[in-house]
């Protein structure tokens, strides 16, 4: 491996020797590190293949009345297939998603994909906005106008962002691992690497599922870089002790007991993710049909949508998301991650950069109580929001911006 000649990659990589007790090295050498144009371009005979397996879906029975019950429900699942097959317009969501500015450039063997949108102003501040599973870049689209331009979104120049939002290794049109351990802390110093090869010495940082994971990765391996965090998914471990609800008020306790015990029906896609991801990966990789009820059936139970999905998003929101990997073959590759997670632990520690939570009412994996959080973090902004879920970014995108605005406000 080269000796790195970016300054500012350079102390990134320091400092996550100094975390690790050891360096590793992100490039890839010279050529390699150019930042390349990218526009997506699904082949015509993909869609082909696609429409004429889902014509040919084999139906499961169900138990009549069971809604979903059991899971995915079979009457929604029809319904959304036939509409995948005979209305969906992908050309049409691939030229919205082509009408932002996307990169590649090659880190640590994998070619990350990247949105790269500046803002108009020129003091905005660069900001990395982080995906989970079963998400993409789809998710930020709603919210990357109003912080790139927020005077024509209701903000002042002032609460303006530089944004970049990457697809994951093994996610959408980011390339798939070939290897083993890309685990969260390791896109923590794939993107410590991307931001400081763009120029940014000084960014900020966001994320939900995955995102609010990695998000904690990059605050311990890349503190002095980062003007702030904020978080839809704060998660914080059971401090020790014999007791440790002391302290924590009763409202938090009731949520912290309402939450595990939903825990109890909504983990088994972890378990199996997490243990046997390539058995899984055949199905998703080969019926467009069990792709979609996998996925569709996690922004169902994880929104804030009171049993209908379609309340807090469009079928071709749900569509464009699920075809995006489906075109680029990453269900199988993106579930992998689950496993690497398990198998490559996570950095622990304080995260001393600025930090901020918020706390949608119907999130499921990151309701923790505050003090907890607050151990964990050097909080400096925690928001219980009114209403919205998992999907923060999609499904409530005003708050989540207004969120963003407030806490980033005044910061360098």
């Amino acid at each position: 491996m080269r000796v790195v000649q970016h300054v500012a990659l350079a102390v990134v990589l320091l400092a996550v020797s100094l975390v690790c007790g050891q360096l590793t090295l992100l490039g890839q050498g010279q050529g390699s590190e150019a930042i390349r144009p990218y526009r997506i371009a699904v082949p015509d005979s993909v869609l082909t293949d696609l429409k004429d397996r889902l014509a040919r879906t084999r139906w499961p029975s169900e138990i009549p009345n069971t809604a979903w019950d059991y899971g995915a429900n079979l009457g929604y699942m029809k319904e959304l297939v036939e509409y995948w097959r005979t209305t969906f317009n992908w050309r049409e969501q691939e030229k919205k998603l082509n009408a932002l500015p996307q990169f590649v450039t090659r880190i640590d063997g994998i070619d990350v994909h990247f949105v790269h949108q500046k803002s108009s102003h020129p003091n905005a501040m660069p900001i990395m906005l982080i995906h989970g599973w079963p998400g993409s870049i789809i998710e930020f689209t709603k919210i990357i106008g109003p912080l790139t331009e927020p005077t024509k979104h209701g903000g002042t120049a002032a609460d303006a962002f530089h944004v970049v939002a990457l697809s994951l290794p093994g996610y959408g049109f980011s390339s798939k691992p070939q290897a083993r351990a890309y685990s969260n802390k390791r896109i923590a110093f794939m993107i410590a690497t991307l931001m400081a090869r763009l120029g940014y010495t000084r960014y900020a940082a966001q994320g939900g599922d995955w995102g609010g994971i990695i998000v904690r990765q990059l605050g311990l391996i890349d503190p002095q870089h980062l003007i702030g965090l904020h978080s839809n998914l704060c998660i914080a471990n059971q401090p020790p002790g014999p007791n440790p609800f002391e302290g924590v008020p009763d409202d938090e306790r009731r949520m912290v007991e309402a939450v595990r015990a939903r825990l109890t029906t909504e983990q088994g896609y972890s378990n199996v993710q997490g243990t046997k991801p390539m058995t899984l990966g055949f199905g998703l990789n080969d019926s467009p049909a069990g792709l979609a009820a996998w996925i569709v059936e996690k922004f169902h139970t994880w929104s804030d949508s009171n049993g209908n999905v379609e309340s807090k998003f469009t079928k071709d929101e749900l569509l464009t998301n699920i075809t995006i990997y489906w075109a680029t073959e990453t269900g199988p590759s993106s579930v992998r991650l689950y496993y690497e997670n398990r198998t490559d632990p996570q950095l622990n520690g304080r995260v001393e950069v600025p930090f901020a939570c918020a706390r949608f009412p119907k999130e499921l994996f990151g309701m923790v109580p505050r003090k907890w959080i607050e151990a964990q973090y050097k909080v400096e902004q925690f928001t219980d929001m009114p209403r919205g879920g998992h999907f923060a970014a999609l499904e409530e995108p005003q708050l989540l911006v207004d969120d963003m605005r407030k806490f980033f406000r005044g910061r360098k």
